[in-house]
């Protein structure tokens, strides 16, 4: 009964306004982003993003030139990496399906790619099913899959809106994931993921042991994501939102229930919080009101190809004359502890702020590697915290935990960060 209370407040909270996305400042704020996502792709640093590709591709409007040219791109650089990760034996599943999807929202015939490995050549989807196989029976023996329960629901999502039926014993690995708390708690992103693989599941009729037990584990992901809303509408924090109003629309949600999202997202978009090309291409579906799930149906023919990006305008950043004191404090999987202390020019990235500690300091050291969201700590102090160890550094900025990366995080005033070895 408290839950049901709880819940209906929520969706009179989230009912309380309209999503307009037909009015002329919020039809300009969606072709802005637009116009974002574009040029990001003359901006990128590293391997082209599907992520990006696909959000592009899902909108309502297009600039065909550029995108072809970056489909290319996936096709030459990111399909390289993935092959090399392939022939290495490394779990790639989240990167295949993002390419899945990607190359699928392109309505490119997903049969004629093939990666060659071990000189053998097989399809991206034999490759994937294969992967994903291997992440079932990694949780039948340890519980949880080689990589996380995100990127498994994505690889379930990209079979499944390419046609592939999806091994009964994959999908139900996710739903017993949902039902008996296996994901996270507060962990919107995977719910999100989780919750638009299923749904895929449920409306292609693909089997799996017991339907009612999928019915539930899709109540169970709806009623997380609701819950998770905050006063200002966000759902778990402002980087995970796009994905669940995207769960939400997938599984039919009416367009009243993320009215306070979607405002949100907009008033997000307005003060650039969306400035990593990534956070956009997760959000922008949602405020045209799609989602991943929708790949699945894509007709790339009569598409509007108006869309012009003008160049950029040249700004030059001059540093800070303001300094601010930043401490830092590591703290290693063993719990031994290290503080250092620097000052840093107001509005510096962590990552600048990171780079001036290891100038001035010898004894603190980082090294940092790539993702689609842009770098992330891989070693700090001489220690390693590992995906394949379930490791990873978590940072926090007086106690707070970050929700952006360390060249999105700026430093704004004086403030201690906690780099942390954590477990997951």
């Amino acid at each position: 009964m408290h839950t049901l209370i709880i819940l209906t407040g929520l969706l009179a909270f989230v009912s309380s306004k309209p999503c307009d996305t037909q009015g002329s400042s919020n039809s300009e704020l969606l072709l802005s982003l637009n116009r974002e996502l574009l040029r990001s792709l003359e901006e990128q640093q590293g391997l082209p993003n599907p992520s990006v590709h696909l959000a592009l591709r899902l909108s309502d409007h297009h600039n065909h030139g550029k995108e072809d040219e970056h489909l290319n791109k996936l096709k030459i650089h990111l399909h390289n990496d993935i092959e090399n990760s392939l022939s290495n034996s490394q779990s790639v599943v989240g990167l295949l399906a993002l390419y899945t999807l990607a190359l699928k929202a392109s309505c490119y015939d997903l049969n004629t790619v093939t990666f060659n490995v071990n000189e053998k050549s097989e399809t991206l989807l034999i490759h994937l099913k294969r992967q994903m196989e291997q992440e079932k029976e990694h949780i039948a023996y340890s519980h949880r899959p080689l990589t996380n329960y995100y990127q498994y629901s994505q690889g379930i999502l990209a079979l499944c809106v390419s046609g592939i039926r999806v091994n009964p014993h994959v999908n139900n690995k996710l739903i017993k994931a949902v039902e008996q708390g296996h994901i996270i708690h507060g962990d919107i992103d995977t719910f999100a993921m989780a919750g638009m693989a299923l749904q895929c599941i449920k409306e292609g009729g693909s089997h799996v042991h017991n339907a009612a037990d999928l019915d539930a584990a899709l109540g169970t992901v709806k009623q997380k994501l609701l819950a998770s809303q905050r006063p200002d509408g966000h759902m778990g924090n402002e980087f995970s939102t796009g994905l669940a109003v995207q769960a939400l629309l997938a599984m039919g949600g009416q367009v009243e229930e993320c009215a306070a999202s979607m405002e949100a997202m907009r008033t997000d978009a307005r003060s650039n919080t969306y400035h990593n090309p990534m956070a956009i291409s997760q959000a922008l579906p949602a405020l045209q009101l799609k989602s991943y799930l929708q790949v699945k149906t894509k007709d790339c023919r009569d598409e509007d190809d108006t869309l012009v990006v003008e160049p950029r305008e040249p700004v030059v950043v001059l540093p800070s004359q303001t300094e601010v004191a930043l401490k830092v404090e590591v703290v290693k999987s063993s719990g031994a502890a290290a503080a250092f202390s620097v000052d840093v020019p107001k509005g510096s990235s962590l990552l600048e702020a990171l780079e001036h500690l290891q100038r001035k300091h010898g004894d603190f050291t980082f090294e940092k590697e790539t993702s689609l969201w842009g770098p992330f700590l891989s070693v700090v102090n001489g220690e390693q915290a590992r995906q394949s160890d379930r490791r990873y550094w978590h940072l926090s900025s007086d106690g707070t935990a970050l929700t952006q990366g360390i060249m999105d995080f700026k430093i704004k005033a004086a403030q201690t960060i906690t780099i942390k070895n954590t477990n997951y």
